[in-house]
C-alpha cells in the first residue's frame, strides 16, 4: 500500500536580451507545451514495507512497482503492486492497488485533490488462516480529499468498505465502513535533488477488536534524494503507537509473533521511467 504523488512540470524559456542598447528586442522563445498525456512507471526495492506505519512484510524486503497516467487537465490514474506477508494476509502474498482522481490547482502554491483508492489482495481470506476463520477478504476501498500549500499537504481517506476486512466476522464488534485515515505530510526541499520529509498519520477505526481499541498514530521522518536518469533513494525512520494492539501480533499462518509497530529504519532505492 502506498503513498503516491503526481506532478506535471511546466517549462519555459526566458526572453533573449537585446544584443546592444540600439538593437531591437529579440522575440521571446515560445514556451514548451505541456504534454496532454503523460505515462510513467516506477520500480522500488525496500528493506521493509510499511503501510501507515505498520509492517506488511514481517521484516522482510519488498519489491514494488507501478504505472501512472496523468492528463494535463489534472486527471490521473494508476496501478501499483508489492509483495506482502501471508502472516498478515492469510493465503495471500501480493497487494495490488488501483486508483484514480483529479489534482487541481488554485494558484502556484495552493492545490487540492480528490480521488478513489482500492487495495486488492489476491487469494487472501481469513478462512485460509492456520485456524480458519469466516469467509472474509481483506480488500479495501477508500475515497480521499486533500489540500496542499507549497511543501505541506493534508489528505483525508474514508473507507467505503469494511476497513481491510475488519468486521464481526474477523473479531471486531461491528462493521468498520467509514473508518478514516488522516495524513499530514511536510516535504521540505533542502536542494533541487534533496528533500527532508516528516509525516504524521492517524487511523480511526469504527469498531473495537474485542475490548481493544485499534486506533493509532504513525510517524515517519525521512530524507530523499534524486539522481540522474530517474534513479532515487531514501532513508526513513517509521514508528507507530498502540502497543496494546500491535505488540506481539500473532501470525495467521503459524504461531510466530511480531511487533508490527516497532520503530525501524527503512532504506529504499528505486527508478522512475
Amino acid at each position: 500500500m502506498s503513498k503516491l504523488t503526481y506532478s506535471l512540470i511546466l517549462a519555459g524559456l526566458a526572453s533573449i536580451p537585446a544584443a546592444s542598447a540600439f538593437a531591437a528586442d529579440a522575440p521571446a522563445a515560445p514556451a514548451a507545451e505541456t504534454p496532454v498525456h503523460t505515462f510513467t512507471a516506477n520500480i522500488n526495492l525496500l528493506t521493509e514495507y510499511r503501510f501507515r506505519g505498520i509492517d506488511q512484510t514481517w521484516g522482510k524486503p519488498a519489491m514494488q512497482g507501478g504505472a501512472d497516467y496523468a492528463h494535463a487537465d489534472g486527471w490521473y490514474a494508476g496501478l501499483w503492486g508489492s509483495n506482502v506477508s501471508s502472516n498478515s494476509y492469510p493465503g495471500g502474498n501480493l497487494e495490488i492497488d488501483y486508483y484514480a482522481g483529479y489534482n487541481g490547482k488554485i494558484n502556484d502554491d495552493l492545490g487540492w485533490t480528490v480521488g478513489g483508492y482500492g487495495y486488492y489482495y489476491p487469494g487472501a481470506n481469513f478462512n485460509k488462516s492456520a485456524t480458519p476463520g469466516a469467509d472474509q477478504s481483506l480488500d479495501n476501498f477508500e475515497i480521499n480529499v486533500g489540500v496542499s500549500w507549497k511543501f505541506i499537504s493534508y489528505k483525508l481517506s474514508v473507507s467505503t468498505t469494511d476497513y481491510f476486512g475488519a468486521n464481526s466476522k474477523s473479531g471486531y464488534n461491528g462493521g468498520t465502513k467509514g473508518s478514516m485515515y488522516h495524513d499530514l505530510s511536510i516535504n521540505y526541499p533542502l536542494a533541487d535533488d534533496l528533500t527532508l520529509g516528516f509525516h504524521i498519520g492517524r487511523t480511526d477505526v469504527k469498531a473495537n477488536y474485542g475490548t481493544i481499541n485499534p486506533d493509532y498514530t504513525d510517524y515517519k521522518l525521512s530524507i530523499a534524494k534524486t539522481f540522474k536518469d530517474g534513479w532515487n533513494g531514501s532513508l526513513a525512520y517509521v514508528k507507530s503507537s498502540n502497543d496494546a494492539f500491535f505488540k506481539n501480533t500473532m501470525s495467521f499462518a503459524n504461531g510466530d509473533m511480531r511487533d508490527l509497530n516497532k520503530g525501524v529504519l527503512v532504506l529504499q532505492v528505486g527508478r522512475t521511467f
